[in-house]
């Protein structure tokens, strides 16, 4: 096997068992669900956002972003509303609900991120940062996609 091929191999292994680590912990502990969390997130970080941008900021397909919001929403921790600037879209926005459930998920999110990560010096995640930023950009340029 090559170096590479080793280095793929661990990067996605270690991608997953963090994601469903993270997912695990958050239903554990009654929190939203790490896919929704991610909406959420996203959500709260974008003013005025719009389902095309939960879409970007996931990577995901727009059909994709609909369906997660949809079910955010059926949840009561997302409302849309029309958008005044474009009748074809909507502004997704979280609730009150909203706001207090990715509050408390981002605990057990953080805590969680730092018991995964605290085998790793904050030298050493600086770099694997910078190391992954590059990369990134990287495969955006080869797969045609704007540099973020």
């Amino acid at each position: 096997m090559t170096e590479l091929r080793r280095v793929f191999d661990d990067l996605v292994r270690f991608e997953t068992d963090l994601r469903n680590g993270l997912d695990a912990r958050l239903r554990r502990a009654g929190a939203v669900p790490l896919g929704g969390l991610n909406v959420l997130q996203v959500v709260r970080r974008t003013p005025g956002c719009r389902i095309n941008d939960v879409a970007d900021a996931l990577g995901i397909t727009i059909g994709g972003a609909s369906q997660a919001v949809d079910r955010m929403v059926a949840q009561r921790l997302c409302a849309r509303r029309p958008n005044p600037d474009d009748r074809r879209s909507s502004i997704v926005e979280l609730t009150s609900a909203g706001a207090a459930a990715v509050a408390e998920a981002d605990e057990v999110f953080d805590a969680a991120l730092a018991e995964y990560f605290a085998a790793a010096s904050p030298s050493a995640l600086r770099t694997l940062s910078r190391t992954l930023s590059t990369l990134r950009a990287a495969a955006r340029r080869l797969n045609g996609a704007p540099d973020s």
